[in-house]
C-alpha cells in the first residue's frame, strides 16, 4: 500500500487546508434527504437547475441500461467506465457531463457513465445489476465500438462503492482482469450497522431506500468491506480528513494491501465529503493525482 504524507507536508498544504476549511465553512454540510418526501423534494429542485450537458456526448442504450458517452477530441487511449455518486438515490450521468468531458480531453479516454437504476424505486441489487450489465458490455465490446481495450472503472460516494462491488462480481467470474484499474473516490464500504464505522451512518436514509428491504447488510454485494478482496486490480482510494467516511477508505486501502491487491491511499487535509466537487486548490490538487494516476494505466 502507497500513503503520501506530501499533501500535508509540501509548500502550500497548509494554506490549501485553510482555503478548503473556509470554502466549505460557507456553504451547507453534505447530508442527504432525511426521508422520502424530502427526497422527492431535492429531485424536483435538481431538475430545475441550468442544464450542463455536454452538446457532444452521445446518448444509448446498453444492454437495457442508458448510457452517456463522451468521447475525447484525440484518438481514445482507452475507456473509463464512470458511475455518478448521489447515495443511490440521487444523480445522473448527465449532471457528469462537464467533469467527463474535462477527464475526456485530459485524458484521451472515452468516457462512458451509466443511469443505473436508483432507490427506493429500484432498491439493491438493481443499481449493481445495472453497472455489472454495463462493465461486461464494455469487455466484450469496447474494441468493436471504440477501438481500445484497456479499460478503467471509478466513481464517487456510492459511485465508489457500485465500482467496488462490480469489480467484485466480475472477479467472482473471472472477468475483471479486464480493468486496468479503479478509481475510488470517498465511497461507502460499510453499510451493515455491525462496525463501529458502519454504526455511524447507520441512520442515514439513503441505508433504508437503498437496502432496507434487507436482513443482513454485511453481504460483501452491499458493504464491499466484507468481501474476499484478492486479484482485484490496482485502486487509487480518494478522501479528506474531515469526511465522515474517512475510516471507510482507510479500512478498505488496509484490507486491499492485506489481500496482495496493488492499492494506493490519498487523504487530503481538512477535506470533507464530496471536496472534488468545491472549486478549491485542494480539490484541484486530488483531481490532478487522480488523472496521473489514470494516465499511468492507459
Amino acid at each position: 500500500m502507497r500513503f503520501d504524507l506530501a499533501r500535508f507536508t509540501a509548500p502550500g498544504s497548509a494554506e490549501h487546508a485553510a482555503e478548503c476549511r473556509t470554502h466549505h465553512s460557507r456553504t451547507a454540510a453534505v447530508r442527504g434527504p432525511a426521508d422520502h418526501d424530502e427526497l422527492l423534494r431535492v429531485r424536483a429542485a435538481i431538475a430545475t437547475r441550468p442544464s450542463v450537458a455536454d452538446p457532444d456526448a452521445r446518448t444509448r442504450t446498453i444492454d437495457g441500461v442508458p448510457v452517456r458517452v463522451i468521447s475525447p477530441t484525440r484518438p481514445a487511449r482507452g475507456v473509463y467506465l464512470a458511475l455518478h455518486g448521489g447515495g443511490f438515490y440521487l444523480g445522473s450521468a448527465v449532471r457528469s457531463d462537464p467533469r467527463h468531458r474535462d477527464l475526456a480531453d485530459a485524458l484521451d479516454v472515452v468516457v462512458v457513465a451509466p443511469d443505473y437504476r436508483l432507490a427506493p424505486e429500484h432498491p439493491w441489487p438493481a443499481a449493481g445489476d445495472d453497472c455489472e450489465r454495463v462493465a461486461d458490455w464494455l469487455i466484450d465490446h469496447s474494441v468493436d465500438e471504440f477501438g481500445k481495450s484497456t479499460l478503467l472503472i471509478g466513481g464517487a460516494s456510492a459511485g465508489a462503492t457500485l465500482a467496488l462491488t462490480t469489480l467484485l462480481r466480475l472477479r467472482d467470474r473471472g472477468r475483471s482482469d479486464a480493468f486496468a484499474g479503479a478509481v475510488l473516490t470517498f465511497g461507502t464500504y460499510d453499510i451493515s450497522g455491525r462496525t463501529p464505522m458502519g454504526r455511524a451512518i447507520d441512520d442515514e436514509y439513503f441505508i433504508d431506500a437503498y437496502v432496507g428491504h434487507v436482513d443482513d447488510r454485511s453481504v460483501p454485494d452491499i458493504s464491499p468491506i466484507f468481501a474476499d478482496l484478492r486479484s482485484l486490480p490496482p485502486s487509487l482510494l480518494t478522501v479528506g480528513t474531515a469526511d465522515v467516511l474517512l475510516e471507510h477508505s482507510v479500512v478498505l486501502a488496509s484490507r486491499l494491501a492485506l489481500a496482495d491487491c496493488d492499492v494506493e491511499l490519498n487523504v487530503y487535509p481538512d477535506a470533507p465529503h464530496a471536496f472534488t466537487g468545491a472549486p478549491t486548490a485542494m480539490a484541484a490538487s486530488a483531481w490532478a493525482d487522480i488523472y496521473r494516476w489514470m494516465s499511468a494505466r492507459l
